[in-house]
């Protein structure tokens, strides 16, 4: 299949399109800039010229392409609700194009749907609030209402040695408050997946997937956050030190309302209906070998 995929050079998109062209499909990617054009050129991809508030640049790319996966987003935490409302446009203007066709587009989105208890993907997004603005499943689910075939990619948090998701912050936070913290008895656990992990389901659901479907790309169902903490803390030679849920908003800023969270995930359903069984190493263990220097 000839795929558009935008967030092309990113963090998860890159590993995307090189899982999509060792396994022999052909990629569109979305770029604003002239690194971007190189590096997916290098890759052996086409380069398709613009960006998600270009949405004449979004639809061209779809209509050229035979399936279309999103995995851009524009992480500006000062204008997040204004990166979702960017978001939604994006995945409407794509959608469009994909209208009455068979043609796959998967949209992604978070795991955070459940709140003290393991979440499925039989569970519904969560409805948005001004702490949670984005809405990118609740626009999917928009789409598929209408005859398009979405299907919807959440993701955890996906890490290597370089990258973990929000953990990154964690570990900026930690290196400005120069301590490691983590909120009450850190017990409370964030999902996660390797990046190579994350890019082969996306494939997977691309050759397999249903459909209307909801996909967690969830290799560890919950890493506790203290141990997280105890590992950046190490990484970066600071002490480790629990915070009250009240001290938390104080701490991390913006992130304080994640950082208390216990969002634990199963990916039992997509392991079985798409035969995918992450390989790559854990969350710790990438904390524990990256280069905090």
């Amino acid at each position: 299949m000839r795929v558009f995929v935008t967030g092309a050079t990113g963090f998860i998109g890159s590993a995307v399109v090189r899982e999509l062209l060792d396994a022999g499909h052909q990629v569109l990617g979305l770029t604003r800039s002239d690194a971007g054009a190189e590096a997916l050129t290098l890759a052996g991809a086409a380069v398709h010229r613009g960006d998600l508030e270009d949405l004449e640049s979004l639809r061209s790319g779809a209509a050229a392409s035979d399936a279309v996966i999103h995995t851009a987003f524009r992480h500006d935490w000062s204008r997040f609700a204004e990166s979702c409302e960017l978001d939604k446009r994006a995945i409407e203007a794509m959608g469009a194009v994909l209208q009455d066709s068979s043609r796959p587009f998967i949209v992604t989105s978070g795991v955070g749907v459940a709140q003290g208890r393991t979440a499925t993907e039989d569970d519904p997004p969560l409805p948005s609030s001004p702490s949670l603005p984005r809405v990118s499943e609740v626009t999917a689910a928009a789409l598929m209402e209408r005859g398009i075939h979405a299907i919807v990619m959440r993701l955890p948090q996906v890490h290597d040695t370089v990258k973990q998701g929000l953990v990154t912050a964690l570990i900026a936070i930690a290196r400005e408050k120069g301590a490691s913290a983590y909120v009450g008895d850190g017990q409370n656990r964030w999902p996660a997946a390797h990046v190579l992990d994350a890019a082969r389901l996306y494939r997977l659901a691309l050759e397999k997937g249903t459909a209307g479907a909801r996909y967690h790309a969830v290799a560890e169902e919950g890493v506790p956050l203290k141990d997280i903490a105890t590992a950046i803390g190490r990484g970066l030679n600071v002490p480790v030190i629990s915070i009250s849920q009240e001290q938390a908003q104080e701490h991390f800023g913006f992130f304080g309302f994640f950082a208390g969270r216990d969002s634990a995930v199963s990916s039992a359903q997509t392991r079985r209906q798409l035969g995918w069984e992450p390989t790559g190493p854990g969350l710790i263990e990438d904390l524990t070998n990256m280069n905090y220097a």
